[in-house]
């Protein structure tokens, strides 16, 4: 079928297939583990009896040795060693940083070390091109914030979003799936630290939060530009999710032993105004694509926003407002997901329908007969939807 001539032809034409992680480069890289296991291990047994400038030329050979034979690996077509060496490389730089605290007595200032281990991590991996690095740089300014949050619980710590969105930059610039999944995946902590401030609502923040990252996915996913767009698939998964987990959270401390606070608690104006920019961001990737997907995850970002208003609400009896809300925004996470061939999106809505059935029926408040009649009703409901919906549409829509 292939001539040798058009043979050659065709691998001139086509660049070569990098090295991926294969046997070989498993087990060189649980070697270089080891390695470096043992040479922390003999460096901490001997810490005490070494001099101090000692200790700094040993932490100094680490970094340098680490990013050096990553360099080295980078040369010759290594990009899996590459990158762990430069994460080594990293995580060395910010355990320097502890113990030149701990040998200098500087000040107890925990949180501004993680501040100078993440910025430093952000300027290896803009050097590098290493996801280990941005992933060690996350996880060190989510770090960072934490404290800062829990250290001022009444001030979000807008800080962050500032590193956040140069790691964003830099996954943009890259072009990388992974790194996309890494700056997506670093907001959710924030997210949830910031609900657990003291005065506000957690399950109002949460929805909030997670409403802002589906609606700013979707709006990043239309872009015309195919980095912003694949990083806003990657953000529109992870907000999806996060509203499938709000659903299941809203409905599982849905009980007296969770609503401690008495009266209703004032919620911030920031935080109202992300979920609904989350909502107006689906709504409007609806309206500019026409696209019915969009609209129904717009109608699943309300629906949510909705049944945490009502819960915010101290009231007598059950939710049941909040219960419809919770099951009818699952419902159309599922339509969604099924119009636009979102698979993630898919599987969150069926996972957030199981959850808030679940957590309906083991609710510790209330009576478990009208939790079982309020199922039936809602079964009855969609049955009746359903056969209505398979007399309407074509067969083919089935």
């Amino acid at each position: 079928m292939i001539t040798p001539a058009a043979l050659a032809n065709i691998r001139v034409a086509l660049p070569s297939r990098a090295p991926g992680t294969n046997i070989p480069v498993v087990v060189a890289i649980v070697g270089g583990l080891l390695i470096a296991a043992a040479f922390l291990a003999f460096v901490a047994a001997h810490w005490t009896d070494l001099a101090r400038l000692v200790r700094l030329a040993i932490l100094l050979a680490g970094i340098v040795g680490a990013h050096g034979l990553g360099a080295w690996f980078a040369r010759a077509g290594r990009p899996v060693l590459a990158d762990l060496c430069a994460g080594v490389g990293s995580i060395i730089f910010g355990a320097g940083i502890a113990l030149v605290g701990q040998m200098y007595h500087l000040g107890g200032d925990f949180a501004g070390g993680m501040l100078l281990w993440a910025m430093g991590a952000l300027v290896a991996a803009a050097l590098t091109g290493s996801r280990g690095v941005l992933a060690v740089a996350l996880v060190a300014a989510s770090l960072w914030s934490s404290m800062r949050i829990f250290e001022i619980p009444d001030v979000p710590h807008f800080s962050f979003v500032a590193i956040w969105f140069i790691a964003a930059g830099l996954a943009l610039a890259w072009n990388s799936r992974v790194a996309a999944h890494l700056v997506a995946l670093a907001a959710l902590p924030w997210w949830i630290t910031t609900a657990l401030q003291v005065g506000l609502e957690p399950s109002f923040v949460l929805a909030d939060g997670a409403a802002f990252l589906f609606g700013a996915g979707l709006a990043l996913g239309v872009a015309p530009w195919q980095r912003a767009s694949s990083a806003g698939a990657v953000l529109s998964i992870y907000g999806a999710f996060s509203l499938a987990g709000v659903s299941i959270l809203e409905v599982a401390t849905a009980n007296d032993l969770f609503r401690t606070h008495a009266g209703t608690v004032s919620q911030s104006l920031w935080a109202i105004s992300s979920g609904v920019a989350g909502a107006i961001f689906a709504f409007a990737v609806a309206t500019t694509t026409r696209r019915a997907g969009a609209a129904f995850a717009g109608i699943a970002i309300g629906l949510v926003l909705l049944a945490a208003a009502v819960w915010s609400t101290p009231q007598a009896g059950e939710p049941w407002r909040a219960y419809a809300f919770e099951l009818c925004a699952m419902l159309c996470l599922v339509v969604s997901g099924m119009l636009d061939s979102t698979r993630p999106r898919i599987v969150a809505g069926w996972l957030g329908i199981a959850g808030v059935i679940v957590a309906i029926t083991w609710a510790v408040k209330g009576s478990l007969l009208h939790r079982s009649m309020f199922l039936a009703v809602a079964g009855a409901v969609a049955i009746a939807l359903s056969l209505a919906l398979n007399r309407l549409l074509p067969r083919d829509h089935e």
